[in-house]
């Protein structure tokens, strides 16, 4: 919301964490609204990698547009940044065309990129970050937590739950441009003005969560996922790549090397998906802020969708004035685990 009043929302949102239904859910929405979809998944993005990131298969994009699909290989980097960007441009052509954004995921950084802007991120040289990284990866990860403690003392919390991947961009930012990253959040203008939406979050229970991630677990084993792993890896990626660090990819290719039995493969994945969906309902309950939308994912899919729709059309056809009443009226998240 602006100092001007309130903002017409530009796009629609369905988030929520794994196995709770978003890809189901969203291409019926897009169906009754017409709407184009951006995935906001940071596994989605890399070629290759359908079946363990639970990818729109070839008959569900020629049913809804789809954007945000198979844009890196798997050993190249997609930051949230590189995200905004992108996302900034989709947005503007889907609207262009007379249709509605709609954005589905469960990467928070994605949405939260649009909707409160990070700063620009500082020009590097590209292979002299690929080989400091290259250099830093060779060490172990409290070494890393330790460097990142040091150089960026600051940032370092949110550095360090982020992984691996994010202490190395906290390092290789400080090191080649001479300031911290936490500085550079502060001192340098953002990608762009904060962009109006109306976010759905899909909430489902932890038990419910876990049949789903069990049904699912079994679901990629029978498609093929342990093949899809080995013609990656055959293919030159190494589990320590930007994409393959993903669930399941780590632990597949861990089997595949004989270090586990494929049962242990799945039951690592089963465990870790369980743990990182825990995450990312966290992240949701208190990130997302007021007027979020709760959509029942135990409901029938039809009442899910007539949820969302409902929300959409109410606040995109209501009066500016009324804009703001209508946020917080409208189908109002209420307190959830």
């Amino acid at each position: 919301m602006s100092a001007r009043g309130p903002v017409r929302p530009g796009f629609l949102a369905i988030v929520g964490c794994t196995g709770a239904g978003k890809t189901a859910l969203s291409l019926l929405v897009a169906r009754e609204l017409d709407a184009e979809i951006i995935s906001m998944d940071s596994r989605q993005v890399y070629r290759g990698m359908d079946i363990g990131t639970a990818k729109a298969t070839p008959r569900e994009r020629a049913l809804v547009p789809h954007h945000g699909l198979d844009i890196r290989d798997p050993g190249e980097r997609y930051s949230a940044g590189d995200f905004g960007r992108d996302a900034r441009r989709w947005i503007t052509e889907i609207r262009s065309r007379g249709r509605v954004p709609l954005l589905v995921g469960g990467t928070g950084f994605f949405l939260r990129v649009l909707t409160d802007p990070i700063f620009r991120e500082p020009p590097l040289d590209r292979d002299r970050q690929a080989a400091l990284e290259e250099l830093l990866g060779t060490l172990e990860r409290r070494e890393l937590e330790r460097w990142v403690r040091v150089l960026d003392p600051e940032r370092a919390p949110v550095s360090i739950a982020g992984g691996c991947q994010r202490m190395l961009r906290t390092l290789s930012v400080t090191l080649l441009t001479g300031e911290k990253l936490s500085r550079w959040h502060v001192r340098h203008p953002t990608e762009g003005k904060p962009l109006a939406g109306v976010v759905c979050r899909l909430r489902v229970s932890a038990e419910v969560l876990r049949e789903r991630i069990g049904r699912r677990v079994r679901a990629m084993m029978a498609a093929g996922f342990v093949d899809e792993v080995g013609r990656l890896l055959d293919a030159g990626c190494t589990p320590d790549d930007p994409g393959m660090n993903g669930v399941g990819y780590r632990e597949i290719a861990s089997h595949l090397a004989g270090a586990i039995t494929l049962d242990e493969a799945a039951e690592r994945i089963r465990r870790s998906t369980r743990r990182y969906a825990k995450r990312q309902r966290t992240w949701f309950r208190h990130q997302l802020g007021p007027g979020v939308v709760g959509v029942d994912g135990a409901a029938p899919l039809e009442a899910q969708a007539a949820t969302v729709v409902k929300a959409w059309r109410e606040r995109t056809r209501a009066p500016v004035a009324h804009l703001a009443a209508a946020a917080s009226a409208a189908n109002a998240e209420p307190a959830h685990p």
